[in-house]
């Protein structure tokens, strides 16, 4: 399968200079400005802080734990604790313009669930999760026989909060099941930066050890229709 010319290597720079992981500015940087955004998994608030600087964006968020959740208010963030797994399902349809869940998604009980809901809430999400197809983590696998551990899982098998690990090739297809559609991506390399030649999915796959996509909802996704 080949990747759409829209897809990881058309993604624009990250704003020079700014004092955040390369994924949020990467994410940021699908945001529009003034939208309304509801970041799922927010953690501290780095990426909501970073939109209301610089997109000044009506922000929301949601957050597992107490300690994520105080960090946020702190920093004068609106930010609710709550679960994506279970929690999503009490916002409403068409809630906001963008719903975001960063370097979360393989943390949850129910990805697929997850993602759906947040194309209810949002007419449009932005996802990014570390590459489990990486060739780092392959290598790992094939001469060291244990579990990767990488800046991207940087975390022991025996007390990782990753549950549900995915390719970048697992999560394409997905999008493909619940009908959605993928308007634009980025995958990043082992050193955070994107890669941009255009090349078939098995590269990015084999390069990418994080990638972020903006979804788009097709009208209702599969799941969302099944239910009505």
């Amino acid at each position: 399968m080949s990747a759409p010319s829209s897809l990881l290597p058309g993604a624009s720079e990250a704003e020079p200079g700014a004092p955040v992981r390369v994924d949020l500015a990467v994410v940021a940087d699908m945001v529009a400005r003034g939208s309304r955004v509801l970041d799922v998994g927010c953690g501290d608030g780095a990426l909501l802080q970073l939109l209301a600087e610089q997109k000044q964006v009506d922000g929301r968020g949601v957050e597992l734990s107490q300690r994520g959740v105080n960090d946020c208010v702190a920093k004068g963030l609106s930010v609710i604790q709550g679960d994506a797994d279970t929690d999503l399902s009490d916002y409403p349809t068409d809630g906001f313009d963008y719903v975001i869940l960063s370097q979360t998604l393989q943390a949850t009980h129910h990805p697929r669930k997850v993602l759906v809901n947040m194309l209810r809430i949002g007419r449009r999400a932005i996802v990014s999760f570390p590459n489990f197809g990486h060739w780092r983590v392959r290598l790992s696998l094939l001469f060291k026989g244990r579990m990767p551990f990488t800046p991207t899982l940087a975390h022991s098998w025996y007390d990782t909060p990753n549950i549900h690990l995915c390719t970048i090739k697992d999560f394409v297809e997905l999008v493909e099941a619940i009908g959605a559609h993928i308007e634009r991506g980025v995958a990043l390399d082992h050193s955070g930066a994107p890669i941009r030649v255009n090349a078939p999915w098995w590269v990015w796959n084999l390069l990418g050890a994080q990638a972020v996509f903006l979804l788009e909802r097709n009208g209702e996704t599969s799941e969302t229709a099944a239910e009505r």
